[in-house]
Formats: structure tokens, sequence, C-alpha cells
């Protein structure tokens, strides 16, 4: 395995420094993006949209790519951290939410962040942070989304102190956004586009279907910036990249005892495994799934305890709280693979193309595009 391991860039800003930033311009107040005064603002957060790919496809997206700015989008590269750290504007060892499936400690099972909420995981407990919408009483906070969001855990956990506004289409989603803004009083509009990390994943984001979302919602930018008063910022940026994963490097590694023995649970997601071993495991048995993952894999993915994630920064300061749901072993991919257990229905490789959750550029790094009163 390589010595060098990944970190957050030096000096990088992150999606937990956008909202921020945000909330101090509606005050006139410096901040970390150097946002100019408003007395309004638009997030829109496109789900999957990484720089990388955005630049390769700027011909489609003219608007986007009218304007330059990225930023590190936080690690892991995964939904539910993202969006955590973009509304609270911590880091997931201090939020909570350390990845697209999780350990719960206390029931003894591995949650779905997105999804897999219930009465022994609540969202306002185990998402340790208040929102940034709760934090400023003197804006008025919206979300917009689709319906089949507002009333789940995640958006309970994520986006308390914002009213939900619900519209289906993305051109609804910016007409909506458009209006909220419309008043004399300072406003907050996080606006949220999952269509293109949909696609992504079903048909990857190399793909026409892809391309023709991009284009969408590139028009619907366009007309946002001509809609709104002078004074109002808008803000396109996005949780995480993607990477397109062929068939064949879909691995499959639960057939490899060596690979899994001493492992009670497997969380994280394929590009960044989370595994966690059986609470009776010993130091020889840890160190020998070490050795074995590093082994079989570390030309291809960076293998690293938990300590060594933590100390590394991975996850930024994590509490004591959260350390328990972070992998004994967390595997990385550093090359174009993804890896899946393969001993039950939840770890078969499957038909997804689109995969995001490691360390490559085309996951970390995510356009910071500024409109309105926040064009440069």
């Amino acid at each position: 395995m390589s010595s060098i391991v990944p970190a957050r860039p030096r000096g990088a800003v992150s999606l937990a420094d956008v909202v921020p930033s945000c909330l101090a311009s509606l005050r006139g107040e410096v901040n970390a993006l150097r946002l100019p005064a408003a007395r309004a603002a638009v997030v829109v957060l496109v789900d999957g949209l990484g720089q990388v790919a955005l630049g390769a496809r700027r011909g489609h997206a003219r608007t986007l790519s009218g304007v330059k700015g990225s930023l590190w989008s936080g690690w892991p590269t995964t939904t539910a951290a993202a969006l955590t750290t973009l509304t609270t504007g911590a880091l997931p060892g201090e939020h909570g939410l350390v990845g697209y499936s999780a350990l719960d400690p206390e029931n003894d099972r591995v949650v779905k962040q997105l999804s897999g909420w219930d009465d022994r995981m609540r969202p306002d407990e185990w998402q340790r942070r208040p929102t940034l919408f709760e934090t400023a009483p003197d804006v008025e906070s919206h979300a917009v989304g689709p319906k089949r969001y507002r009333s789940s855990g995640l958006t309970e956990a994520i986006l308390r102190g914002a009213t939900y506004d619900v519209a289906e289409s993305v051109a609804d989603r910016f007409a909506t956004a458009a209006r909220l803004v419309d008043s004399t009083r300072a406003s907050l509009v996080y606006l949220y586009v999952p269509e293109l990390d949909m696609i992504a994943h079903r048909a990857g984001w190399e793909s026409d279907e892809w391309i023709d979302a991009l284009e969408g919602v590139d028009a619907e930018v366009r007309r946002l910036e001509s809609t709104v008063a002078p004074d109002v910022g808008v803000i396109v940026t996005a949780d995480h990249g993607i990477v397109d994963v062929a068939e064949r490097r879909r691995i499959v590694f639960g057939g490899t005892p060596a690979l899994v023995d001493g492992v009670r649970h497997v969380a994280g997601e394929p590009r960044c495994l989370q595994l966690h071993l059986e609470p009776d495991a010993d130091e020889s048995r840890r160190n020998a799934l070490l050795d074995a993952w590093r082994s079989a894999e570390g030309d291809r993915a960076w293998v690293l305890t938990r300590a060594e994630a933590v100390e590394a920064g991975w996850f930024g300061d994590v509490h004591p709280e959260v350390l328990p749901r972070i992998g004994d072993l967390i595997v990385a991919a550093r090359r174009g693979v993804a890896y899946y257990d393969g001993r039950d229905r939840g770890g078969q490789p499957g038909t997804m193309m689109g995969h995001h959750g490691s360390w490559s550029d085309d996951e970390t790094l995510v356009p910071l595009r500024t409109f309105g009163a926040y064009r440069r």
C-alpha cells in the first residue's frame, strides 16, 4: 500500500463553508467564500455534479461554465454525509452521519442514512448538531424539494428550522425559489436537485440522459439569475461527483475468507467500505484482516484502521459518540473500482454504473458557481 494517505487540501474551503458564508453575507459580514453583501440567497445543490464531469461537459452547460469556482466536498463523498455538512457547517465526525450506511452500535445493526430511520435511530438525536437554519432566527429559511423527501428522516435530521416547500419538477423548484426570495425580507433558500445523481447511478455520468439533465439544470440557473432581484445571491454547488465503474471492475470480496474473517458488519458503500469486527476480535485477528486487505487490494485502495483514518482527519474532528459508528477498517477505492460483499441480497454488484464515496478528484471536487449578487 502507498504510504501517501489523501487528506483535505490545505486551505481548501468545503461544503461546510457554504451556508455560513451565505448567512454572513446577509448580515454584511466577512465570510470564508468572500461573498459580497446580499438581501437573500439561493443555494442550489445539484446532487452528483462533480467539477470534473462538469468540465468535461462544459459545452452542454454554458451558464455554469461561464463562471469559475470549485470547492472540496468533504469526506466520505456520499449524499447523507455531505448534505449534513452543508446544512450544519460541520464535518461527519461532528454531526454523526459518517457514510451511506453506518453502524448503529446500540442496536447492533447497519442502517442506511438516507432511508433507514426509525424510533431506534431518531433523526433529532442521531444528527448531533443544530442546523444552520435553527441558529439563524433572523433569516427566513426554506428548503425546496420533491414531496417524497418532505417527511423523511434525513429531512428531519438536516433541515430542521427551515420550511419545506414541495415542488416536483426541476423547473417548478427553481420557480418556487425565485418566488420565495421575491420580497424585502432577508431569506435563505436551499434548493435540492437529485435528478443528475439518480441518472448517473443508473446510466453513468457519460450517458446522453445525464447530459440532457445537465442542460436542463443549466437553463434553469440562467432563468433564475435573470428573474431574481439584483440583491439576491445564487450559489450552485454539489455534494460529490461520480465515477463510472464498469461491470468488470465491480469486485466481490465476500467469497474470500481472509477478507471477511472476523467481520460482523459491512457498512459504508462500494467505494468506501467500513468493516466492523466482532466485539471479541483480538488484536491478532484485527491485524490479520488488515494485512489481508492490504495484500489483496493495497494497489487499488487505501486500507486504514479507524485510528489511522481519524488521525489523518478523514472525518474531521471526531466526537466520542460518533467514533464507534466508523468502521474498524476502512477500504477506500483509489482506482476506478467498487467493492461488494456478495454474500447477501444487499451486497450484490447489480447494475449500478455511477459510484462515489472515495477520494478521487472526480468525487471530492465540486463546483462553486456564483450568480446574481454573488457573481464575481
